[in-house]
């Protein structure tokens, strides 16, 4: 049987994506010699040797699902020739056999507008879930293997993890948690219970997308899987209990009997880290699975394969088909954007724009601040509200630090007071996500626009 390892995998995935971006939105792959050769490039590195079982606990459920678009996982599960699925062993407990098979007669977007990729599995380079068989779509289910029990350790635990790379965090009942980019680059979803709340922590490399969810809904708590499919060149996630499909940047279910269902959002921090580890020198540090505790320290996680997508985006060179009536020219598609999600009301904020900032501002009709720094590529919002009175900040460049203007009270970057009257304060965070510009106005058309 044909495998290709783990890393080769990854390769492959990069030098496709790299002939996607070559290509015009709409145009088949197979059509472009860029593709035929980066196909070709993929099929020399095919290898017969064994690879060892991927410890992710990802199965192949049985319903079809569009999902993530980026790189295959980086456990050694070997991709399979599309007679036989590729299969990892599920966490104990988990049956995914029972997922229940999806139901195309509900939908809140066109069928065809969801596309798989197809990762060699047949000729053309994506097939449209309107065209898909029902094969394709189970051997496609989990090629980007989640993370369903996943395993934390000490922050000196991933050797390859340096201070300028970017983590998404999260903190709850005083702890904080912290998830590279360059494993979710590769994982995408990450299923957890933290302090007794089930989520799920999200991320497509095709949008630079990084969200977290709160997996409860309607009394039901979902497990969230991935289809190897995309809608508007963005991930989209199956869920194991009703079998639906789900937009990964909005949260909300496209197909199936959740369509028109949307996930709770939760507050996470995007930043490099160095300044997490700063700021929460204690952080629990993912770094593998309950079946391989010590996965992630795999040097392959390290790499970057997205390196320079960004600036395709910007030029409206997607990997995978984005309709154009969609994209808003307000900012480049690739500009990254922090949106403030206050009730029903969303402001989004051009992070690189704001640069080393403080951004006192109002969503809706409550008051937030945006903590924005490294030139934006740390950034999170807070509400300015203590004690009923709104505060307002400023950024000091000398010491990165942030000072309301009300009290003199210096903060870090986390929103707690380090210093004057009201030292040892924690601001309320605000529910968050991070994306590429596309990604976000796609999701959410109306979104409001800050702009300095």
């Amino acid at each position: 049987m044909l495998r290709i390892s783990v890393v080769q995998q990854w390769t492959c995935r990069a030098r496709r994506l790299l002939a996607g971006r070559l290509i015009p939105t709409g145009v088949p792959l197979a059509l472009s010699l860029v593709a035929l050769l980066a196909v070709a490039a993929c099929a020399a590195v095919a290898t017969s040797s064994e690879s060892a079982p991927a410890s992710t606990g990802v199965a192949n459920p049985t319903t079809a699902a569009p999902a993530a678009t980026s790189v295959p996982q980086p456990s050694e599960t070997p991709l399979q020739s599309p007679a036989e699925p590729a299969t990892t062993v599920p966490g104990p407990g988990l049956d995914l056999s029972t997922v229940p098979e999806l139901d195309t007669s509900i939908a809140g977007v066109p069928l065809e507008e969801i596309v798989f990729d197809t990762f060699g599995r047949t000729r053309a380079r994506f097939v449209p879930l309107s065209e898909a068989t029902d094969q394709l779509i189970l051997e496609l289910r989990d090629v980007i293997a989640p993370i369903y029990q996943p395993v934390y350790g000490e922050p000196t635990e991933l050797p390859w993890l340096g201070n300028g790379d970017l983590i998404i965090g999260y903190v709850a009942g005083g702890k904080a948690y912290a998830y590279p980019i360059n494993v979710l680059n590769l994982h995408e979803l990450v299923n957890d219970e933290i302090e007794g709340v089930p989520l799920l922590i999200s991320y497509c490399p095709l949008c630079a997308s990084g969200v977290v969810y709160h997996r409860v809904l309607n009394g039901q708590t979902l497990l969230f899987g991935n289809t190897s499919a995309l809608y508007q060149s963005d991930l989209v996630m199956y869920d194991h209990q009703t079998g639906s499909y789900w937009f990964q940047t909005a949260g909300e279910a496209v197909v199936g009997p959740m369509t028109g269902s949307r996930l709770k959002l939760l507050p996470s921090t995007t930043m490099t880290w160095g300044e997490w580890k700063g700021l929460y020198p204690h952080t629990r540090l993912i770094t593998g699975t309950a079946s391989s505790p010590t996965q992630f320290a795999s040097r392959g996680y390290g790499r970057d394969s997205f390196s320079g997508y960004q600036e395709r985006v910007n030029d409206d060179k997607f990997a995978f088909p984005v309709d154009e009536d969609k994209l808003d020219d307000r900012l480049p598609s690739g500009e990254l954007v922090l949106t403030v999600e206050v009730g029903d009301d969303l402001t989004a904020y051009p992070l690189e724009r704001l640069g080393d900032a403080a951004v006192n501002d109002q969503v809706g009709e409550e008051p937030v601040v945006v903590f924005s720094r490294d030139k934006g590529r740390s950034s999170a919002a807070f509400s300015p509200v203590v004690d009923g009175r709104t505060l307002n900040f400023y950024y000091n460049a000398g010491d990165s630090s942030f000072t309301d203007r009300e009290t003199g009270s210096v903060w870090d970057a986390a929103g707690r007071a380090t210093s004057g009257p009201l030292a040892g304060t924690q601001l309320e965070r605000l529910n968050t996500r991070r994306a590429f510009w596309f990604s976000i106005v796609i999701a959410f058309p109306t979104v409001n626009l800050y702009l300095p």
